[in-house]
This record gives structure tokens, sequence and C-alpha cells, in this order.
């Protein structure tokens, strides 16, 4: 029995028993654990009539269990983001008379490639798969798949169709996730020494989650700053993961949340649980922290990265938890700091080292000694931290040859590429730089694009508005030992 003949029968074993608490969707591995009810259809179905986004048929039934139809998800989306008249560009149909009723919103939806309209046929009896219906809606809320996939599970599978119910369930749902210039927070909690949930009653307008802005917006006591943008948590409607500097035990901060007064929170003692320390490069170092430890980088949970962390994104509830599992969350490392400490020596700071805590599928921050240090050979170092608890924070120093350049390529005339002997592997290019010196002895500074790493690849860009000139052979070399004493040359053609 499919999935609609699955729900048709549901409904009518409803009726006979008067039961609207039973299951709206039956039959599906990836369902919750308390399926739909023909309840909660009912009361979505009744919130888009009132919103006007959702009308009956003439015989006055709203057909919550039919197959919705293109047509008419193609209104009830339009209608439930406010599209109407965002295409910079509508398109004409072979399928679709200019009168109908529908014509507007499919060519609204098309206009914006939130739907598709191919060889120009919109098709507007055709039928909508679960699987279309997370893109569409995911699309038109400019939402991360995985969340919309999230709020539809009770419900969802691939290949089936969906109903107007289930639709209408969804959209209620991502109705209460557009974003407000005008948001409220609601509550505030520490989670740990360097992280707080906050929930809001509806998302931010991404204006408001730039890091410039919501420091201005987000006030503290006591010393207390943002350290990087608040983040909107995977399958959350407005609940944020939001990074601090670390707090101090027991201290009671305020928080103030664009002038206004939004909440109160005890500074949390709990410090992340990290595995090991362990040497990467002659001045840098890592920290490790492991998923089965219950310990995961914010970076596979929240909304922005979802897309492209692939199977290693996944969706934490309110409770932080997930199959069973309660996590610890590793907020953004901007800005953080660690103490080293050599043996018989004095600390020594090393600072983060940006886009480096998540990559390659593991969750390993690194972290870099002052400009022109490097651990000594043979030497004992031990690794301590106001906001991460080190399971194994002691390591030998010892010799790492660096990797060589290879090659250097220009790529335009204020960007090239870099290539080393061998892919250095989770992000060790961040915060190099290299020179390139002409023949008459000009010199122009270019930096690693972050994240710009390909196998042994990476972007570097031109600094203080610096151009490459056409005709010009440069030198290409690291600056610092990073890259030892290798060299490449470049021609710019």
């Amino acid at each position: 029995m499919n999935k609609y003949s699955n729900k048709l029968a549901t409904l009518m074993l409803a009726t006979v028993l008067g039961a609207t608490s039973l299951p709206f969707a039956v039959n599906n591995a990836q369902a919750a654990t308390a399926p739909l009810t023909a309840q909660e259809i009912q009361q979505a179905v009744d919130q888009l009539s009132q919103l006007r986004v959702m009308q009956g048929y003439q015989d006055h039934s709203m057909g919550i269990h039919n197959q919705v139809t293109r047509a008419e998800l193609a209104k009830m989306v339009v209608l439930t983001f406010g599209l109407q008249g965002k295409a910079d560009k509508l398109p004409t149909f072979t399928d679709v008379n200019p009168n109908t009723w529908y014509y507007k919103y499919a060519a609204e939806l098309v206009g914006q490639e939130i739907m598709q309209a191919e060889d120009g046929r919109f098709d507007p009896r055709g039928t909508v798969t679960d699987a279309e219906l997370v893109q569409i809606v995911s699309k038109a809320l400019k939402r991360d798949g995985k969340s919309v996939n999230y709020w539809m599970e009770r419900f969802y599978s691939a290949n089936s169709n969906a109903t107007r119910g289930e639709a209408a369930y969804l959209l209620k749902t991502a109705h209460k996730a557009i974003p407000s210039a005008n948001a409220k927070m609601t509550s505030v909690r520490a989670l740990n020494a360097i992280t707080l949930i906050v929930t809001f009653d509806a998302p931010l307008t991404a204006e408001n989650e730039v890091f410039a802005k919501a420091k201005e917006d987000f006030v503290f006591n006591d010393g207390l700053t943002l350290s990087n943008m608040p983040r909107l948590k995977t399958g959350s409607i407005s609940t944020y993961i939001v990074p601090t500097t670390v707090q101090q035990p027991g201290t009671t901060y305020t928080l103030n949340y664009k002038g206004q007064r939004a909440g109160t929170f005890v500074g949390n003692a709990t410090k992340l649980d990290m595995t090991e320390a362990r040497q990467v490069a002659n001045d840098t170092f890592e920290i490790e922290a492991l998923k089965e430890n219950g310990v995961v980088d914010y970076g596979y949970i929240i909304s922005a990265y979802s897309a492209g962390r692939g199977a290693n994104a996944f969706v934490l509830d309110e409770n932080n938890s997930a199959d069973g599992k309660t996590y610890q969350i590793i907020s953004s490392g901007q800005a953080r700091q660690v103490t080293i400490t050599p043996a018989g020596g004095q600390p020594i700071v090393a600072k983060y080292v940006p886009f480096t805590q998540s990559t390659d599928g593991k969750q390993e921050p690194k972290f870099r000694l002052p400009e022109g240090q490097v651990l000594t050979p043979g030497v004992t170092y031990t690794v301590t931290s106001d906001w991460a608890q080190i399971a194994n924070p002691t390591f030998v120093a010892k010799e790492i040859a660096p990797l060589e350049m290879t090659e250097a390529d220009a790529i335009s005339d204020t960007s090239i590429t870099v290539t080393l002997s061998e892919d250095p592997g989770d992000e060790l290019f961040s915060g190099r730089s290299v020179a390139l010196t002409s023949a008459d002895g000009k010199k122009l500074i270019a930096t690693y694009k972050y994240s710009s790493r390909k196998g042994a690849v990476g972007v570097f860009d031109l600094t203080q508005d610096g151009k490459l000139e056409e005709g010009t052979t440069y030198t290409v070399s690291p600056v610092g030992d990073w890259a030892g004493k290798s060299q490449a040359e470049l021609t710019v053609e």
C-alpha cells in the first residue's frame, strides 16, 4: 500500500471511530515517534484559511487528503511568504492560459526559480513529491533543506506525493520561520563557558545576524561580549547558538537586545570536553574533539552550513539531543586562545587559526604560536584553556619538515594560486602569506583566502590594493618558514 493509500485508510478509520488523534501518516520508516494527526492537519488548514492562503473547493471541503497539485501549491507558497511581485521577469508557459486563477502564482514562482517549468511546461495538474516540497519551501523561505525536511519528518517519504493537508502543515510551520526585523528575544541560557542558546519569537534578518550589527545589539554587563555572529540552529524555528567571550562562572549577566532588557543568565562553568592536543606544524598544534564523545562543532548543526556539510550535518532538538544522545556544542573559535607551556619554561598564548575548527570532516581547531616562534623539538608542551578541558593535553614537539611550494599561477590581476608538494589538509594554509618579488625588486604580498583550499592548492589574494603587472615574472616565496625556503616562479601574461 502506498503512502497516499495509507493516509486515506487512516482517515477513514478515524471517521469510523471518531478518533481525530489517529496518525495521519503511517508506514513511514523516517517518521518520528509521534506521527502527524488529523487534528494537527485541521489546525494548520484553519490557520492558513484565516491567512487567506488556502481555500476550499466548490463543495466547501478543504480536500486535506487530496494530493496537492502544482497549481494549488504555487498559490499557497506565494501567499504564505508574500512573494507577489518579487520576480524580475515573468515567464511564458505553453500549457497555462494567462486567464487561469493560478497563472500569476505559477509565473511568480518560476520567475523566482522556486519552481521549474521545463520547456515552458508548468504542468499545473501535476502532483508534488515530498522531496520536491522540501526544495520548493526551502527556496521560498531561503532556509536550508535539512531544516525543512526536519519539519516534515513526521510524514516525509521522498517519492510519495504530498497531500494538501501535509502541505498546509508544513507551510504553517514555515510561516513562523519568516525572518523579522522586529524579532524579540524570548529566552536565553548559558550552555557552556563560551556558548549561549538564545530563542526569539521569529528568526533574525540577515542584516541583524551580521557580526558588527549583532555585537551592537547584544550588550552584556561585566565585560562579556559576543565573539562572533549568532547562528540559527538547523531544524529550529528561531533558536540561535550565540558565541561569547569566556563567561565568569557564577556571575549573573544581563543581556540587553537592541537597547531593551531581554533576560538574565548565570555564567556557566562547563568547559568543553576535548580529547587530545597534538602538533601539526612547527608553529601550530590542534585540539581534537570527538562526536562519539558527545561533543559537536556548531558547524554541523547550524542552518547556514547545513548544505555544505553533507552527511555530517544533522539536527539537534531543543534539548541539544539526537538519537538519544545529548551533545556539548563548540561554538565559534573566532578570537579564541589557549595557553601552551613548555616544560620548565614560560607560558605562551596561542591564537586560534580561523576556519580550522571543523574541516575535512574532523573537529580539530588549530592554534598557532606568535609570529616568529616555533615549537622546540624534544621539548614537552602542555596546553591549558579557560574554556576547554583537554583529556590528553601534553605532547612532545618534533621537527616537522614543511611542505614545499611547487607552483604558482595567476588567476586574476589580484589573486594567485599556490600549490604545495602535497595536500596540507585541515586548512593549514590559513593565516599564511606569500611575497611576490619582481626582477626590479618590487614586492607584493598576498594572503591566503580562507577556505579556498582544493587539495594541495590554495588561493592567495593580493593585499593593499596590489595588482599583478602584465608581462612581469615574479618569484613567489613564503612569508616566514611555513613552506621552508621553497620558491616558485609566476609569469603574468
